[in-house]
């Protein structure tokens, strides 16, 4: 299940999220607005989440969250954006990096 968040995740919303991978969370987080998308089987539902609810496409990465471990991974298909100079599925900017981290973290950290 995917879940559109802008405030921290309740335990029930978590559980959810991990539905499909047991360890870990897919998620979009939108830099402008701090939000943030988590759940289903790809990256790419969660963008569309976003999409639909008023995110714009240059606001938004992709990563996976690790809860047991607190942890980002900043790799996801939908980062690959040659025309805002990230050629890679790792977000490559250290400034976005830190940014979804901080979002990541506000929203779903300590939720297990």
């Amino acid at each position: 299940m995917i879940h559109l968040l802008k405030e921290k995740a309740t335990l029930a919303q978590m559980q959810e999220m991990l539905q499909e991978y047991k360890s870990m969370v897919k998620i979009v987080v939108d830099i402008r607005l701090h939000t943030l998308a988590g759940g289903g089987e790809m990256h790419a539902d969660c963008e569309t989440v976003l999409l639909e609810a008023g995110s714009e496409q240059d606001d938004l990465w992709g990563a996976n969250w690790y809860p047991a471990e607190g942890r980002v991974e900043f790799e996801s298909l939908i980062n690959i954006r040659p025309r805002l100079g990230n050629r890679n599925i790792l977000i490559q900017d250290e400034k976005v990096r830190q940014q979804v981290d901080a979002i990541a973290h506000r929203i779903l950290g300590g939720v297990q």
